[in-house]
């Protein structure tokens, strides 16, 4: 496989291009330099893979510096996002120009390709809103969603909400109609929580790394809402193996859109669940503060994974407990790095 994969050394993109790498694949890392940290996720592919993790340094704004990424290669791996609510609430344009116009850019480079790559553009849970339509209770550390024991499926209807969610949801509805419209064999992935080593954790995104990273460093940490919000977790190893299964099963998922996380058996409260397994690896915890929950924070959100399983075999293999011990461990490896972000 040649595979290009846009936001290349962010999080994401490092850990599936290492995966690809060590199978023997090609690799165009394509990034902006915009998250910042993000060149030590290159210098750490480099050192790994020398010359085979070949950079190119560009922004899916531009249409052809994106074509030119592309040329000859069989699957797109469309990573490259602005990933804050907060930040899309600050600069709409900025967040519509990168997420919307710039998926657009991606699928537009694809459809002219002489053979489309496949295109796997991954989304976010923030399609579905704020779930008002679905009944939530509280209970004593988290909320539980009530009638849906399997979480929330790729039936339930969309309700953007935030710039961020209108961006996002603009774009995942472009990837999904560019297939039924002009054959481009694409998949999307609505992703609730990933997390797992060489993410840049930080209050706006990547929250679990964030409170890890916190904790270690022996600051102050800010819950947002009472702590009690659910998630499910999945730990970016797992989410790698779906994306390979997804594109090597191209004819069966093209066109198609799957609701990706930990699903049911995955899912914590984001702080009065996380703090006990977080102080038994880390060791402490940081000091709390709260404050008020921010605009389109969903008190809970569950995948429904069912459609990747039966379709795809696949469900996740690392827990919570694993997957943050991991995490950390990774960072332990370069303490200092870690400690320094």
């Amino acid at each position: 496989m040649k595979a290009l994969i846009t936001g290349g050394i962010g999080f994401i993109g490092t850990n599936l291009a290492d995966r690809l790498l060590r199978e023997g694949n090609e690799v165009i890392l394509f990034d902006n330099f915009g998250r910042a940290g993000v060149e030590e996720n290159l210098r750490w592919l480099q050192r790994e893979h020398g010359e085979r993790a070949r950079f190119v340094q560009g922004d899916v704004r531009d249409l052809a510096a994106v074509e030119k990424a592309m040329t000859g290669v069989n699957a797109v791996f469309h990573l490259a996002a602005q990933v804050a609510v907060t930040t899309s609430v600050v600069n709409p344009q900025e967040d519509f120009s990168i997420n919307a116009q710039g998926t657009v850019n991606v699928l537009e480079a694809a459809r002219k390709q002489a053979r489309p790559p496949i295109v796997l553009y991954t989304s976010t849970n923030k399609v579905y809103g704020g779930l008002e339509h679905v009944s939530v209770v509280e209970r004593a550390t988290r909320y539980e969603l009530e009638g849906l024991p399997y979480g929330v499926s790729e039936t339930c209807p969309l309700d953007f909400h935030s710039p961020y969610g209108c961006s996002k949801g603009t774009a995942d509805q472009y990837v999904h109609d560019y297939h039924r419209i002009y054959g481009v064999p694409t998949i999307v992935f609505r992703m609730s929580c990933i997390y797992g080593p060489h993410q840049f954790g930080t209050e706006d995104q990547g929250w679990v790394a964030h409170f890890a990273l916190t904790a270690l460093k022996e600051r102050e940490l800010t819950i947002y809402g009472d702590g009690k919000q659910v998630r499910d977790l999945l730990y970016v190893e797992d989410l790698v193996k779906l994306m390979l299964r997804a594109c090597a099963k191209i004819d069966q998922t093209a066109g198609q859109v799957y609701n990706v996380g930990g699903g049911p058996e995955n899912t914590i409260s984001v702080w009065a669940e996380l703090r006990e397994p977080l102080q038994e690896i880390v060791g402490n915890l940081p000091k709390v503060t709260y404050d008020v929950a921010r605009p389109g924070d969903q008190k809970i959100y569950v995948s429904d994974i069912r459609k990747a399983k039966e379709q795809l075999g696949w469900a996740p293999r690392v827990g919570i407990f694993e997957g943050l011990g991991l995490m950390v461990k990774a960072w332990g490896a370069d303490r200092k790095r870690a400690l320094a972000r």
